[in-house]
């Protein structure tokens, strides 16, 4: 005859105690899978026009106070002329400063140098930055637009990317 077995109270209760924890766990993991998929990510991002203030709020040189807000840098020129920079590194996406001393933009991670203009002349970046649309609205006000840039300094001379104050 085989021996029975049998559980006596204590060994009862901690085997009780073990099954809800477990089960516990198992339907913490169910109910959170089914929140993630039923809350997905949404990426809230910043719009891509933005208005800058009038053309007098600005004097001759790269103006730093949208760098951070809205990834731009506006540059006034002594011809009267004004246009938008990206403010990523063509190499690998970091935010270079701007060092007025040297008059150039130097990217922190890997040296890439650009100078006011936005063309890369230094460094590993294969680029240069980025120019925004910029434009006038009906008030006066200057308008970026960032959904419309251009890559490459052949294109810098048009219309739509350099704006004439």
């Amino acid at each position: 005859m085989a021996e029975e077995t049998k559980l006596n109270r204590r060994e009862f209760i901690s085997w009780f105690w073990l099954g809800w924890i477990t089960f516990s766990v198992i339907v913490g993991i169910v109910l959170s899978a089914l929140g993630r998929f039923l809350f997905p990510n949404v990426l809230f991002e910043k719009p891509s026009k933005f208005r800058a203030g009038m053309p007098t709020d600005y004097s001759v040189g790269v103006d730093e106070r949208f760098k951070d807000t809205q990834s731009v840098w506006l540059v006034k020129t002594n011809q009267n002329t004004m246009y938008a920079l990206s403010t990523v590194c063509t190499h690998l996406g970091c935010t270079p400063n701007w060092l007025s001393s040297e008059q150039k933009f130097k990217c922190p991670c890997h040296g890439s140098g650009f100078r006011p203009t936005g063309l890369n002349y230094e460094g590993p970046a294969p680029r240069p930055l980025e120019r925004f649309a910029i434009n006038f609205d009906e008030t006066g006000n200057i308008v970026i637009d960032k959904s419309k840039k251009i890559m490459n300094a052949s294109e810098w001379e048009q219309s739509e990317f350099l704006l004439k104050v």
